[in-house]
């Protein structure tokens, strides 16, 4: 778990489905760090009632001493962000991206694994469960899905803690599984 007092670079990734607890476990990671900086990845959606009250319940939870940033350029906020993070959530990337073809999407990717990698403070990361439902029949949805699968399995690879929620329960993977070789 978070060591409040450690400067070497540590990524923790929570996974988890639809309101399954995974950005509640990592805000109480995240409280166990000082000087943390929330990055939002999504869209405002101004227009969108349900996704702002969301939003609103988040920002509600959230200490209010944690600076927050909300963009849809992860690139950017990591490039310019010195001190421990909490990514909410992976899927933004995707989204801001889903449109790339495959050479400029690997491109990415690569530049954000990167630029994790290379962080000195510790970097906790949510992403959604999405590929244990019914496949999508709209091409963009599978495109988004897959992407996510990607993205995440390599995110697990470089991470040194893997957490999955579910029913609001915390499981450490790392504890309970085998890699599976590629």
């Amino acid at each position: 778990m978070v060591s409040s007092e450690s400067n070497l670079s540590k990524i923790i990734f929570i996974t988890g489905g639809t309101k399954s607890g995974k950005s509640e476990f990592a805000e109480y990671l995240g409280r166990k760090l000082k000087k943390i900086t929330y990055i939002a990845l999504s869209e405002q959606r101004k227009d969108d009632k349900v996704w702002q009250k969301k939003i609103y319940h988040h920002r509600q939870r959230r200490p209010k001493d944690w600076e927050l940033i909300e963009t849809n350029n992860i690139i950017s906020a990591l490039k310019n962000e010195k001190g421990p993070v909490l990514i909410d959530s992976i899927g933004g990337f995707i989204m801001e991206n889903i449109n790339k073809n495959d050479e400029e999407w690997y491109k990415k990717i690569n530049l954000l694994l990167n630029l994790l990698k290379k962080r000195i403070k510790t970097t906790l990361i949510v992403g959604e469960q999405v590929g244990w439902s019914l496949v999508s029949e709209y091409e963009i949805g599978n495109k988004y899905i897959e992407r996510l699968g990607d993205l995440q399995k390599r995110i697990t690879k470089i991470s040194d803690e893997n957490w999955l929620t579910l029913n609001g329960k915390a499981i450490n993977l790392d504890n309970i599984s085998v890699e599976i070789p590629s």
